[in-house]
C-alpha cells in the first residue's frame, strides 16, 4: 500500500512538474514578447522625443523671428512718427515721398499681419502637439512600469529555475571539458601514430627497394649459377634440410617430458586399479581363503594378474618417444617413428581390455545375484558395467586417432596433411571424453563402496580393498584430467608446428625422405662444426702470424743491439788493449756475425749491413720498421673486427626493422580500431550527456517535491508525537494524582 501511495504521489508530482514546465515555457514566451513590446515602445518614445525637440527648435526659431519682426515694426513706427511732422511742413514738396511711405507702411502692415497669424497658428500647433505628447508619454510610462513589473516577476521565476540547474550544467561542462581533453589526447596520439606510420611506410619503401635489388641480384645469380631449382619439385624439396629451430625443439622436448610424466602417473594408476580389482575378486562375493571362488572369477583373476605385461609397455613406448626428440632432430609427424611403437603398445593394452571386459561384466552380474545384494547395490553394479564399456570404448577411440597420427612416419598415403589438425582436435576430444568416463566410474564406485560398508557381512579386508580401488580410480581420474588439459593447452602449438619442415613445400613426402633429410642434417651439422674448426684454426694461424712478425722484429732488434754492443766493445778494446786483444775481439765479432747471419737466413729475413758510421740511422730505421708493422697489424685487425661488427649490426638492424614494421602495422590496425571505438564512445557519451541532463532535471524536481512531501509528513508525525507525549504526560499526572 505504501509503495502504491508513493507511486501515486510520484505520478501526481510528475504531472504537476510537467504543468509547471509548460507554464514556465508560456511565461518565458510572454516575457520575451513583453520585452519586445517594451523595446518597441521605448523606440516610439524616443522618436516622439526627437519630434518634440524639432518642434521646440522650430518654436524657438519662430519666437526669435517674431521678436525681430516686432523690433522692425517698432523701428518703422518710430520712423513714421518722425516723418509725419516733416510731411506737414513739406507737404507740397513731399507729396510724392508721403505716397511712397504710405505704400511701404501698407506692405509692412500686411507682412506683419501674416506673420502674426502664422505665429498664432504655430503656437496652437505646438500646444496641441505638446499636450498629445504628454498624454502618450504618460500612457507609455504607465504601460512600461506595468511591463517592467511583470518582466521582473517573470525574470525572478526564470532565475529561480535557472539556479536549480546551474550545478548540473557546470558538472556537464566539466565532463565535456574532460572529454575534450581526452579527445585532444587521442587526436595527438593519432597524429603521432600517423607520423610513425609514415616513417614505417618510408622504411618499408626503402626495405622494399633494397630487397627488390637483392632479389634481382639473387635471381640473376640463381639463373646463372644454379643448375636446377630443387624447391620446385616436392620430391627434391623434401630432401632439403629445414632451418634449425632450436626453440621449437626445446619446446617439443619439454612437452614430451610433461607427457611422459602424465603417462607414468596414468600407468601407475592403471596398475593399481587392475591389481586391487584382482584382490577384490579373491575376497568378494566369496573369500578364497574360506571357500573356492567361481571358475569365472578364477579366469578373470588369472587375466588381471597379467596386466603389468600390457600396461608397462605404455610407459616404455612414451619414454622411447621422449628420448627420440632431441635438440638436433627435426620433430614433425613424419620423423616421429617412435610414435608407431607407442601406438602398438596401446593397441596391445586395448586387446587386454577387450579380453577382460566380458569377465568383468559377468563378475558384476555374479555380485548382483548374491543373496545380500540390495537393489541400490545392484543399480550401482549396472552403472559400473556401463562405465566399463565406456572406458574400453574411450581407449579404443583414443587408440584410433593415435594410430592415425603414427601413419605419416610409416605410411605417408594413410593420412593427408590437411587432416592433421582435425585428428589432433579429435584426440583432445577423446581425452576429455575419457576423463568424463573416469569421473563417472569414480562417482559410482564411491557410492558402491558406501553401500557395501553398510552390509553386515562386510569384512575389514573388503573395506581396505575398496578404499585402495577407489584411490586408484581417483588417481586415474586426476591423471586423465591432467592429460586432457595439457593436450588442450598445447593443441594450437601442435597444429602450428605442423608447418615446420622444408622451405616452400607442403612437407615431407615419405618417411624415407624424412630419414634422408635427418642424415643430411647430421652431415650439415658435422660440416658446420668442421667449418667452425677451420675458422678457429684460421684465427689461430692469424694470431700466430702476428706473433711471428712480432718476434721476428724483436729478434732483429736484439741482433742490432748485439752488433752495437760488439762494436762498442771492439772500439774500447782498440783504444785500451793491444793488437792481440783487438784481434781476438774481431774474431769473436766475426763469429757472432756469422751466427746472426745463419739465424737470419733460417728465418728468411735479410740481414742488414751495419757500420760504425750508420749507428744512429740503424736505431731510427728499426724504430720505423717496428712502428710500421705494429700499426699495420693493428689497422688490419681493427678493420676486420669493424667489418664483422658492421655485418652483425646490419643483420640485427634488418631483423629489428622487419619486426618494427610488423609491430607498426599491428599498432596501426589497433589504433584505427581504437579511433573508431573512441569516436563511437564520444558520440555515445554526448547522447548520454543529453539524456542524463534531462533525467537529472526530472529526478531533481521529483526529489525536491518528494522532500517537500517528506517534510510535511515529518512535521505531521512530530505534531502527532507531541500530542501523544502531552496525552501521556496528562495520563501520568492523572495516575499520580489517583
Amino acid at each position: 500500500m505504501a509503495s502504491a501511495e508513493l507511486q501515486g504521489k510520484y505520478q501526481k508530482l510528475a504531472q504537476e512538474y510537467s504543468k509547471l514546465r509548460a507554464q514556465n515555457q508560456v511565461l518565458k514566451k510572454g516575457v520575451v514578447d513583453e520585452q519586445a513590446n517594451s523595446a518597441a515602445l521605448k523606440e516610439q518614445l524616443k522618436m516622439k522625443d526627437q519630434s518634440l525637440r524639432k518642434l521646440q527648435q522650430e518654436m524657438d526659431s519662430l519666437t526669435f523671428r517674431n521678436l525681430q519682426l516686432a523690433k522692425r515694426v517698432e523701428l518703422l513706427q518710430d520712423e513714421l512718427a518722425l516723418s509725419e511732422p516733416r510731411g506737414k511742413k513739406n507737404k507740397k514738396s513731399g507729396e510724392s515721398s508721403s505716397q511712397l511711405s504710405q505704400e511701404q507702411k501698407s506692405v509692412f502692415d500686411e507682412d506683419l499681419q501674416k506673420k502674426i497669424e502664422e505665429n498664432e497658428r504655430l503656437h496652437i500647433q505646438f500646444f496641441e502637439a505638446d499636450e498629445q505628447h504628454k498624454h502618450v508619454e504618460a500612457e507609455l510610462r504607465s504601460r512600461l512600469s506595468t511591463l517592467e513589473m511583470e518582466a521582473a516577476q517573470h525574470q525572478a521565476v526564470v532565475d529561480g529555475l535557472t539556479r536549480k540547474y546551474m550545478e548540473t550544467i557546470e558538472k556537464l561542462q566539466n565532463d565535456k571539458a574532460k572529454l575534450e581533453v581526452k579527445s585532444q589526447t587521442l587526436e595527438k596520439e593519432a597524429k603521432e601514430c600517423r607520423l610513425r606510420t609514415e616513417e614505417c611506410q618510408l622504411q618499408l619503401k626503402n626495405l622494399h627497394e633494397d630487397l627488390s635489388s637483392r632479389l634481382e641480384e639473387s635471381l640473376s645469380i640463381i639463373n646463372e649459377k644454379v643448375p636446377f631449382n630443387d624447391t620446385k619439385y616436392s620430391q627434391y624439396n623434401a630432401l632439403n634440410v629445414p632451418v634449425h629451430n632450436r626453440r621449437h625443439q626445446l619446446k617439443m622436448r619439454d612437452i614430451a617430458g610433461q607427457a611422459l610424466a602424465f603417462v607414468q602417473d596414468l600407468v601407475k594408476a592403471l596398475l593399481n586399479f587392475h591389481t586391487y580389482t584382482e584382490q577384490r575378486i579373491q575376497i568378494f562375493p566369496i573369500d578364497s581363503a574360506i571357500d573356492t571362488i567361481s571358475p569365472l572369477n578364477q579366469k578373470f583373476s588369472q587375466y588381471l594378474h597379467e596386466n603389468a605385461s600390457y600396461v608397462r609397455p605404455l610407459e616404455e613406448g612414451m619414454l622411447h618417444l621422449f628420448e627420440s626428440i632431441t635438440e638436433d632432430t627435426v620433430t614433425v609427424l613424419e620423423t616421429t617413428v617412435k610414435l608407431k611403437t607407442f601406438s602398438e603398445h596401446l593397441t596391445s593394452y586395448i586387446c587386454f581390455l577387450r579380453k577382460i571386459l566380458p569377465y568383468q561384466l559377468k563378475s558384476l552380474e555374479e555380485e548382483c545375484e548374491a543373496s545380500l545384494c540390495t537393489s541400490a547395490l545392484r543399480a550401482r553394479n549396472l552403472e559400473l558395467s556401463q562405465d566399463m564399456k565406456k572406458m574400453t570404448a574411450g581407449f579404443e577411440k583414443l587408440q584410433t586417432y593415435i594410430a592415425l597420427l603414427a601413419l605419416p612416419s610409416t605410411q605417408p598415403d594413410g593420412l593427408l596433411r590437411t587432416n592433421y589438425s582435425s585428428v589432433l582436435t579429435n584426440v583432445g576430444a577423446a581425452l576429455h571424453g575419457f576423463h568424463d568416463v573416469m569421473k563417472d566410474i569414480s562417482k559410482h564406485y564411491s557410492q558402491k563402496a558406501t553401500i557395501e560398508l553398510e552390509l553386515p557381512t562386510t569384512t575389514q579386508k573388503l573395506i581396505t580393498t575398496n578404499d585402495c580401488i577407489l584411490s586408484s580410480v581417483v588417481a586415474l581420474t586426476n591423471g586423465a584430467g591432467k592429460i586432457a588439459s595439457f593436450f588442450s593447452n598445447n593443441v594450437d602449438y601442435f597444429i602450428a608446428s605442423l608447418s615446420y619442415g622444408p622451405k616452400t613445400g607442403s612437407g615431407f613426402i615419405s618417411p624415407l625422405s624424412a630419414e634422408c633429410m635427418l642424415q643430411y642434417k647430421k652431415k650439415a651439422a658435422a660440416y658446420m662444426k668442421a667449418l667452425r674448426k677451420v675458422q678457429q684454426s684460421l684465427e689461430k694461424i692469424s694470431k700466430l702470424e702476428q706473433e711471428k712478425e712480432h718476434w721476428m722484429l724483436e729478434a732483429q732488434l736484439a741482433k742490432i743491439k748485439l752488433e752495437k754492443e760488439n762494436q762498442r766493445t771492439a772500439d774500447k778494446l782498440k783504444s785500451t788493449s793491444s793488437g792481440q786483444v783487438a784481434g781476438v775481439a774481431q774474431e769473436k765479432a766475426a763469429a757472432v756475425t756469422a751466427t746472426g747471419q745463419e739465424d737470419a737466413s733460417a728465418k728468411a729475413v735479410p740481414d742488414p749491413v751495419h757500420s760504425t758510421s750508420e749507428a744512429p740511422d740503424v736505431e731510427s730505421r728499426e724504430d720505423l720498421i717496428r712502428n710500421h708493422y705494429m700499426t699495420r697489424i693493428v689497422e688490419l685487425t681493427s678493420q676486420l673486427q669493424l667489418a664483422d661488427s658492421k655485418s652483425v649490426h646490419f643483420y640485427a638492424e634488418c631483423r629489428a626493422l622487419s619486426k618494427r614494421l610488423a609491430l607498426a602495422e599491428k599498432s596501426k590496425e589497433v589504433l584505427t580500431e581504437e579511433m573508431k571505438v573512441a569516436s563511437q564512445n564520444i558520440s555515445r557519451l554526448q547522447d548520454e550527456l543529453t539524456t542524463t541532463k534531462r533525467s537529472y532535471e526530472d529526478q531533481l524536481s521529483m526529489m525536491s517535491d518528494h522532500l517537500c512531501s517528506m517534510n510535511e509528513t515529518l512535521s505531521k508525525q512530530r505534531e502527532e508525537i507531541d500530542t501523544l507525549k502531552m496525552a501521556s504526560k496528562g495520563n501520568s499526572k492523572k495516575n499520580k494524582s489517583r
